[in-house]
């Protein structure tokens, strides 16, 4: 939350201090009131964009202690800036940043749905920050385009998925469970999870504080489910967090 920011890369038309301002907010609308319990955290936070290319994680050696996260912006889009970096953020927040975390599968997936829908959930604390009180002079009405651009991942996703805004997560899963479990990022298909979590992570902020306790263990995301579960579970209770969202999202997969 605290970390030093540093913000590198070509930014076009975009001021580097602009879009620092724009950084720093969606990390305080993103964090605050969230324990951040992880005992993994980095020292720094360097955000870098670049002309092509999708928003990723660099994972990466040197500096050892700093996380990189790359984006991909036109000028002064600070929607898509606050929304690409916040669903980085929510990588780095579940300690994935380092040059060990390469995405695996088979839960490669649930990791994407889960910062997916930690980022969603930080537009709209940074829509209604930036209408109390703008990052710029006189800019208190870009917060409508925030919540615009909210609700239209929100209506993407409940659009895709294949089974339409009602879709039972579990019988989405259990149809779709050998195509999303091959994925190594985030796709469209995802969108149930997606919804789902999102509803988790606004209803409860111990469920937001449960992604500080994700990858922990060696194997990380390249369990089968039932495991990567379990070492969730076991990971939460070691550095204090709630244990919610596992138990949630389990009971909502039936997996047991």
């Amino acid at each position: 939350m605290t970390s030093p920011l540093e913000i590198e890369g070509d930014w076009g038309g975009s001021l580097p201090e602009s879009a620092r301002r724009v950084v720093l907010r969606m990390r305080e609308a993103c964090l605050t009131g969230v324990r951040l319990l992880s005992d993994r955290q980095p020292d720094r936070l360097r955000v870098e964009n670049h002309s092509m290319g999708p928003p990723a994680i660099w994972l990466h050696a040197d500096p050892v202690t700093t996380a990189w996260a790359i984006v991909d912006i036109d000028p002064r889009d600070w929607c898509k800036l606050a929304y690409q970096f916040g669903h980085e953020l929510g990588h780095i927040f579940a300690n994935s940043w380092n040059a060990v975390a390469w995405p695996r599968p088979p839960c490669q997936w649930l990791e994407e749905a889960m910062v997916e829908a930690f980022s969603i959930r930080g537009l709209a604390t940074l829509a209604d920050g930036w209408e109390r009180d703008p990052p710029f002079t006189g800019d208190s009405a870009f917060a409508g385009a925030i919540r615009r651009y909210r609700a239209d991942l929100i209506e993407h996703y409940r659009k895709a998925g294949g089974q339409g805004p009602a879709a039972d997560l579990a019988a989405w899963f259990a149809a779709n469970r050998a195509a999303v479990e091959a994925l190594h990022g985030l796709s469209e298909f995802l969108g149930p999870a997606v919804l789902a979590i999102l509803a988790a992570l606004e209803s409860d902020v111990a469920c937001v504080e449960d992604l500080g306790a994700l990858n922990r263990w060696p194997e990380r995301s390249s369990l089968p489910i039932e495991d990567y579960f379990e070492k969730w579970e076991a990971s939460c209770a070691e550095i204090g967090a709630s244990g919610r969202l596992p138990q949630r999202l389990k009971s909502q997969l039936k997996l047991g």
